[in-house]
């Protein structure tokens, strides 16, 4: 519907056209971090007039400097009651951008109003770069030059360049709403959205994601990076007189859904460069005890640390890109079926398996872990993989056993035979010849079952002995009878032993022996 210059500027004069404001928040925090001032007219016969609709007849007609000066008078008085450091955002025409006095009067107007242009963000659309990026790069030197700072917007959209984002001095990166939007649904979209984001914090700039509506959008921004957002979730564009209204409704946003963010650090203060950050995470991967790494899901490698490389024997380098099976062919068989259940979905902790020996080793055990990595959108994009070489475990484990299988032959050997009892007279570990001499089988003898092999008349004096030992904590001296069968005669056994102490005197376990009194008793 075409619309007269006479009528536009007369619904300027009346106030028709106004100012409204969309809130900014930091996806982090929660915290309000300014509004977008956005034109609306609301006309008394035919109702609300969309921007895409006026804004464009605005420029072609002339009346655009008109309705921009006016919305900006009105936005800035609305603005400077806002509690600092809290920003507004503005929107700054194509055909505007070539007019060199634009950052003057953006500032005596702000002045005026008793607006900090300190506070205030002009968003530039590289649709109004590519048509005189000379006189756009002088007026943005000017704006940054009295305070304001610079948003690139509909980034990605139209006339994506990053001679725009080199020649310009910007402050922000906006993410297109329509990415954002179906970045819950496609993957491509997320993927565009998270490289933006990746561009905006490599280039040290802040990233504001617009459009967002749900919080599966917010959760997958602040995923990804992003710093700031804006859409309906947040709230709608209100008129001033409820811009009061809009700082509480955030205040309790923020408290419900960011619990715990109180004193954190605001955006931009004293945070770690991304590229420090890089440096610090490969240290600490580097660094880690163990071998990593992250599989695509070609289950070629993408990255590793150091000593996965070294385990595998070729240099990281010659690991990029290549797979498993290139890398570690002996190994291969082994891991390929557990790796596919990774990329399935399924986590596959402490998988323990002896490898092959090879040229370059002699072989051994590894622990294996398999984790499913996700993107945002919850699909698995590879295989985060944890290796940790335990050869030296096993081989401690097995040469400890070995000592415990000499040790205890060589106590067989020996005319005494050897007990360990726990403090209450339980039986722990004994000779194979108690078993022997007791008739007892399997594991009769554990607990207190070693006492059903002694005689009748021996079990209470033998109960009542060990008893005084145990409170007065003095070595045991008593003799008992046993016999193999009920054909056999009964052996005479003497017992002694002595306690093992804990630091704080009380009892860990006794230590003893048997040994015959006598060949045989009637």
């Amino acid at each position: 519907m075409p619309i007269e210059a006479a009528r536009a500027v007369r619904a300027i004069a009346a106030g028709e056209i106004f100012p409204h404001f969309q809130p900014i928040v930091n996806l982090r925090t929660g915290a309000l971090y300014g509004f977008e001032m956005l034109a609306r007219w609301r006309d008394p016969e035919q109702g609300w007039i969309p921007p895409e609709v006026f804004i464009p007849m605005a420029e072609r007609n002339g009346w655009i400097d008109q309705l921009t000066w006016e919305l900006l008078r009105r936005g800035f008085l609305a603005a400077a009651a806002l509690p600092e450091p809290l920003t507004l955002s503005i929107n700054i025409s194509p055909v505007q951008l070539r007019e060199l006095s634009l950052p003057g009067h953006l500032q005596r107007l702000a002045v005026s109003s008793g607006f900090s242009p300190n506070r205030l963000i002009v968003e530039i659309t590289e649709g109004a770069l590519a048509e005189d990026l000379e006189s756009a790069g002088v007026i943005a030197k000017a704006l940054k030059a009295m305070g304001a700072r610079l948003a690139l917007d509909d980034f990605g959209t139209g006339y994506s360049s990053l001679t725009h984002l080199q020649s310009l001095p910007f402050d922000e990166l906006k993410v297109d709403r329509s990415f954002v939007g179906s970045m819950t649904e496609q993957r491509e979209s997320r993927k565009i959205v998270g490289a933006v984001v990746g561009l905006g914090q490599s280039l040290g700039l802040a990233t504001v994601a617009e459009g967002v509506e749900t919080v599966e959008q917010a959760e997958m921004l602040r995923w990804q990076g992003c710093e700031l957002g804006q859409g309906w979730l947040f709230g709608r564009p209100v008129p001033a007189e409820e811009l009061a209204e809009v700082l509480e409704k955030i205040s309790a946003l923020a408290a419900h859904s960011f619990p715990g963010v109180k004193g954190r650090l605001s955006l931009g203060s004293q945070e770690i460069p991304p590229v420090q950050q890089l440096a610090q995470l490969q240290a600490v991967y580097d660094g880690a005890p163990v071998g990593l790494a992250f599989l695509d899901c070609n289950m070629r490698y993408r990255n590793l640390n150091r000593r996965l490389a070294n385990m595998n024997g070729r240099p990281v380098v010659e690991h990029i890109g290549r797979t498993v099976g290139e890398m570690v062919p002996e190994l291969f068989p082994l891991v390929e079926p557990l790796i596919r259940r990774a990329l399935g979905g399924e986590a596959i902790p402490g998988v323990e398996i002896t490898q092959p020996p090879t040229e370059s080793n002699a072989g051994r055990t590894i622990l294996l872990s398999y984790e499913p990595a996700r993107d945002e959108g919850f699909e698995v994009v590879g295989v985060s993989v944890a290796v940790a070489d335990i050869s030296p475990i096993k081989q401690a484990q097995a040469a400890q056993r070995t000592m415990e299988e000499h040790f205890r032959a060589m106590l067989e050997l020996l005319p005494q035979i050897p007990w360990i009892l726990d403090a209450e007279g339980g039986a722990l570990d004994v000779s194979q010849r108690w078993l022997e001499i007791a008739g007892m089988t399997g594991s009769q003898w554990r607990g207190h079952g070693w006492m059903d092999a002694l005689h009748l008349e021996d079990r209470e004096p033998t109960r009542d002995a060990m008893r005084r030992a145990f409170a007065s904590k003095e070595p045991i001296d008593l003799v008992f009878r046993v016999r193999r069968s009920e054909s056999a005669p009964w052996k005479a056994l003497r017992s002694r032993g002595a306690p093992r102490l804990a630091e704080d005197g009380t009892v860990i376990c006794w230590y003893g022996c048997l040994e015959a009194v006598e060949e045989s008793l009637p």
